[in-house]
């Protein structure tokens, strides 16, 4: 095999879930009286916590109280995300694609793990992962767009990260796969690709699979 593992961003590329978030962003942000609009908030799809706690506050000009925000954004979060999360298209088939043929997987997202993996049984996919090969932001020193989550996972996963290949959404997420040395595919889901760094870019999860190789 061209690759001895798979690794996935969880938010945007297996989950549908980066449209609910970002509307409960916006919604969390009104209850404390600041207007934002989607396009500003795009440009955090894929950033991590701290980076994108310092550019929101940028953006409004105002200081916010990090935990007084977290909160209230948590809070929106878990309600609009109570029920079933679907997955992304394609990812049913390719999971059980990879399965069949033995592949290793692993998760690296900005997600903190724990709510990875609330994430991941509320999707209905915690099973396809165990919880030693889902890495979150939480686990390592830096989140994206640096490759510490990815670099993480490939150690868990007891493989070199150039014989991985790496699927996301984000222009961060990318940065972070490339960083890492993976071979990377991006699918964007929310947020348009503003930069051709990825090794192959696709409309759907199983095109960038085929694409690069991981499955015929």
């Amino acid at each position: 095999m061209r690759y001895q593992a798979a690794i996935f961003d969880l938010d945007g590329t297996l989950i549908d879930t980066e449209g609910p978030l970002i509307r409960a962003g916006i919604a969390a942000l009104a209850d404390l009286g600041h207007d934002v609009d989607l396009e500003f908030m795009l440009r955090l799809v894929g950033v991590g916590p701290d980076e994108g706690h310092e550019k929101l506050c940028s953006h409004i000009g105002v200081d916010l109280d990090r935990a007084t925000l977290d909160a209230a954004w948590t809070a929106a979060a878990q309600e609009a995300l109570s029920g079933i999360i679907p997955l992304r298209p394609g990812v049913a088939e390719l999971l059980a694609t990879l399965n069949a043929q033995g592949t290793p997987k692993a998760i690296a997202t900005n997600s903190g793990t724990a709510s990875a993996l609330r994430k991941l049984a509320s999707a209905g996919i915690e099973g396809q992962f165990g919880a030693a090969h889902v890495v979150g932001h939480d686990a390592v020193a830096i989140p994206k767009p640096a490759p510490d989550v990815y670099l993480a996972a490939a150690a868990r996963l007891g493989v070199t990260p150039a014989a991985c290949v790496a699927f996301e959404d984000s222009e961060p997420g990318v940065a972070a796969a490339l960083a890492a040395g993976m071979v990377v595919v991006h699918v964007p889901d929310m947020a348009p690709a503003e930069t051709d760094r990825a090794h192959h870019r696709a409309e759907s999860i199983l095109a960038g699979a085929r694409a690069c190789g991981l499955i015929d």
